[in-house]
């Protein structure tokens, strides 16, 4: 590690500081763990040292191999110790993930048995597999996303992504138990705090053809407010909303796309609030009083192409 920094870098208090950041321990409930491999797990300076590492570990011997060896095209994506790796022919694949082993190897590194794997990915897999007698594309995924080989409705490739639903369900689960926390707190104040938390879920997860996740990720956070609201009114039953008005809106369009130049204008946002079609006038006063007596601040999701 010290000889790769030492590369770039030839300011030798720089050096001592790396050389003190390796031999530090990591606490943990009081205890100090010091290892002699590696980083300390969730120390600061830990990804960028494993960038540094993975610099010359993986990324100059991959460029080298690809102009050297592969007979196709081929993509590498990585983002920290995220990689994928694209080949255009299998024959270029495989030779690639036993080199990659043993380079791996020589740096005392080693490949996730679980997460590494080679798969029939991209325009032409769905054809190639249904020719051998197998299912539907396998899916991997990446920074957070299943990525799927999926069609346009114009019949066209197109890599679907939609949210991990194990992520998912962990945040989910936090947001629960968040909310049981702060059950008694003000209806505004709660109202602003699951704003936040929706802005912030979008601001990562609203990518194309992910729509369907964003709303069921938006209407389990209604329900789990709705089930808190009336577990702290110890309420049977709450009268809440059979359908809540917009959707999430796209916070990474596509790049080949302008929808400023088309005239195209963001849509208002989309609000949480507890409505019913159906009620009586007598019902619809009584749910004005409500909103006066609560004040139930809005949850709004953030516009996009501004």
């Amino acid at each position: 590690m010290v000889r790769f920094v030492e590369h770039r870098v030839g300011d030798r208090r720089i050096i001592h500081l790396i050389r003190k950041w390796l031999r530090a321990g990591v606490l943990e409930d009081g205890i100090v763990t010091v290892s002699e491999r590696g980083t300390g797990q969730g120390s600061v300076i830990s990804p960028l040292l494993s960038n540094i590492y993975l610099r010359y570990v993986f990324d100059l011997w991959a460029d080298r191999w690809r102009r050297r060896e592969a007979t196709g095209d081929m993509i590498i994506v990585r983002y920290a110790d995220d990689i994928v790796v694209g080949f255009e022919h299998e024959a270029d694949a495989r030779p690639f993930w036993d080199m990659m082993r043993q380079r791996l190897q020589e740096f005392a590194l080693q490949l996730h048995p679980e997460k590494t794997r080679l798969i029939e990915f991209g325009r032409y897999a769905a054809q190639a597999r249904r020719r051998k007698g197998l299912g539907k594309p396998e899916t991997f995924n990446f920074l957070g996303f299943t990525h799927i080989c999926g069609k346009t409705r114009q019949g066209r490739f197109q890599i679907l992504r939609k949210s991990r639903r194990d992520r998912r369900v962990a945040k989910l689960t936090e947001v629960k138990n968040e909310l049981r926390r702060r059950m008694h707190w003000p209806i505004p104040e709660q109202g602003r705090w699951l704003k936040q938390v929706l802005a912030v879920y979008y601001a990562y997860h609203a990518v194309p053809t992910n729509f369907r996740s964003l709303g069921a990720f938006r209407d389990r956070i209604i329900r789990l407010w709705v089930q808190t609201l009336r577990r702290r009114s110890r309420m049977r039953e709450f009268r809440s909303s059979g359908s809540v008005r917009g959707v999430p809106s796209n916070g990474h369009p596509y790049r080949d796309i302008c929808r400023k130049s088309m005239g195209w204008k963001a849509p208002a946002p989309p609000v949480l609030g507890w409505h019913r079609l159906g009620w009586t006038n007598r019902e619809r006063s009584n749910e004005r009083d409500f909103y006066r007596r609560h004040r139930y601040s809005e949850i709004g999701v953030p516009g996009s192409c501004d």
